[in-house]
């Protein structure tokens, strides 16, 4: 049997299907996200996306000033601890939105290409299964990882964590392509550069690659032995194309390398290779500097993604063993139903690309300070073993349904998807807008977690949800202390609307009309200052399924001032 013969045909409907689930996803989020207060991250990306939309009109009006060394550096120094192909698609978003009105908060500019990215993913996703284990599959997949809380959360914000987990599955896609169609590997090294243009977990892909060609291509040697005859090439023009192409990519599209190129890659890799260490509590500890557990993400991933999803993750790589075992425990163990030798040896890389980058968060030494959003670029691969462990569920019922109801068996596979999806759904849907406060039923969900000493949030994104108590009882021209919340984050909470455009950031307690902490174990000491200052009652809590988020503290003697009561 060829290569060729293992991969089922991908037409035009699947891609249609894929444009589908995508725009449906990229309406959602955009409904959605009006409830979501901008996080901390986010308040840099704005800075960094403005400053980029100044050097892109100068770009437009006189091309050769806004090629100069000076204009690069004025508006592309900022944030450069990050490359910029995302910021600037942030910036040619809000670049639009001037002209053209397109969002009805200005945030939404700022955030569109982020759930663009996020509703790719699902497309390709669902082309991806669809061409390796199923349509049936692929879809279940995609839908698997739409309706994973933290994913949903992620992939509202102007950030890099849901684009890089699109370009590095679009990296591994192409990859995969070109095992039995070389020209692919042109995609491979253009896609690698636009992963590394994105953020440095593209890193690692290489090495991941790597090890699964060096895998397939010692089975292929021996396949090829025997059967005098080969399917597929066993020369990494892949690998060839990523060296050449990808750092093209990569300088070609962030200004600021475009001068003493050396020395600024360099000094941007140091940053990342010697990252600041920041708080993160884990079962009642806060961490904030190595050795880090080595169980972190293994663990938030069981109390994060929906159970329903792990349970069919769990049945398909146990289903699937024998398919990524070393010879010669392969050749004399084969999953019931796989009848077909998959010489590409998929499950070798989609198990790879599953696992390493838990495995790098994992070791003592990485830098955790951003909890799951580190390991995203799992989760496709993941969804992906989910989405086949449904299928199999779909075909073992078909098999019992057909003979005693055949006109039911229409129903079934959308039936069984939906009743092991519903879940997912129903957890996606509560969790909004506190994505990263929420936990799942390994957990004893939010509550459970709390018991545990999970961390309950970072960024300070959930200020926006105080807007409603601060429409009613912030004074006119009243200032708060904003705790966990960049100011680039709170001036963008004006210009949405959700906080009154003369609210004013107090940079004291004691100058403040109100002042917030964010329930955080590094944050427990404001809670005491807060008490001794104001007193120990909070005027208004925050609660997700009844756990403090936020707690909002008044100042008394301003509060004397201001007559406190409904100002506004």
């Amino acid at each position: 049997m060829s290569a060729k013969e293992t991969l089922p045909g991908v037409t035009y409907r699947d891609h249609l299907v894929g444009f589908a689930l995508a725009a449906a996803y990229l309406a959602l989020l955009l409904a959605t996200a009006p409830a979501l207060g901008m996080a901390r991250d986010e308040g840099t990306y704005v800075i960094a996306a403005n400053r980029y939309a100044e050097w892109f009109e100068l770009l437009g009006t006189d091309r050769i000033a806004a090629l100069a060394p000076p204009a690069i550096d004025q508006r592309w120094e900022f944030n450069h601890e990050h490359p910029g192909l995302i910021k600037s698609f942030f910036s040619l978003s809000v670049l639009a939105d001037r002209k053209l009105h397109l969002f009805t908060t200005p945030s939404q500019a700022y955030r569109l290409p982020g759930m663009v990215t996020g509703a790719l993913l699902l497309w390709l996703v669902y082309i991806f299964g669809a061409r390796t284990v199923g349509r049936q599959a692929g879809m279940i997949g995609a839908l698997a990882l739409a309706l994973m809380p933290q994913y949903f959360y992620h992939a509202h914000l102007a950030c890099f964590d849901v684009p890089i987990a699109f370009f590095l599955t679009l990296v591994v896609y192409a990859y995969f392509r070109s095992l039995t169609d070389a020209r692919w590997s042109i995609l491979v090294g253009l896609t690698y550069g636009l992963a590394l243009a994105t953020k440095h977990n593209a890193w690692i892909l290489p090495g991941v690659l790597l090890i699964h060609f060096v895998w397939m291509s010692i089975a292929e040697t021996f396949r090829r032995r025997r059967t005098k005859r080969s399917t597929i090439s066993t020369v990494p023009y892949w690998l060839f194309a990523m060296i050449a192409l990808g750092p093209l990519v990569f300088v070609g599209t962030w200004p600021w390398l475009w001068q003493n190129t050396r020395d600024r890659v360099e000094e941007y890799a140091r940053f990342h290779l010697h990252h600041d260490f920041y708080n993160m509590a884990y079962f009642g500890l806060n961490y904030y500097r190595p050795p880090f557990p080595i169980s972190y993400p293994f663990v938030m991933t069981l109390f994060t993604v929906p159970v329903t999803t792990l349970v069919l993750l769990g049945f398909a790589l146990i289903a699937r063993l024998p398919t990524y075992m070393p010879w010669p425990f392969g050749r004399f163990f084969r999953p019931e139903g796989l009848k077909r030798r998959d010489v590409l040896r998929t499950d070798v890389l989609f198990v790879g690309c599953m696992l390493a980058p838990l495995v790098v968060i994992a070791l003592p030494s990485t830098p955790i300070f951003g909890g799951t959003k580190h390991w995203m670029p799992a989760y496709p691969f993941l969804a992906l073993y989910a989405g086949w462990a449904g299928r199999r569920v779909i075909r073992r019922l078909r098999a019992i349904i057909r003979p005693l109801a055949p006109r039911g068996e229409a129903l079934l596979a959308p039936g069984v998807a939906l009743i092991l999806l519903a879940p997912s759904f129903v957890e996606t849907a509560h969790s909004h807008p506190f994505g990263l406060a929420h936990y799942t039923w390994a957990a004893g969900f939010t509550p459970g977690a709390a018991d545990h000493g999970m961390n309950r949030q970072f960024w300070g994104y959930t200020t926006g949800s105080l807007g409603p108590f601060f429409a009613r009882h912030l004074p006119h021209s009243g200032s708060i202390w904003i705790c966990d919340t960049m100011p680039e984050a709170f001036e963008q909470l004006k210009r949405d609307h959700v906080l009154a455009e003369d609210a004013r950031i107090a940079w004291t307690m004691a100058e403040a009309d109100f002042a917030i902490v964010h329930h955080e174990h590094h944050f427990a000491e404001v809670d005491g200052q807060l008490w001794v200052a104001f007193g120990v009652e909070p005027v208004f809590v925050l609660t997700h399924d009844g756990v403090p988020i936020i707690s909002v503290y008044e100042n008394p003697t301003r509060r004397a001032l201001h007559r406190w009561g409904p100002a506004r």
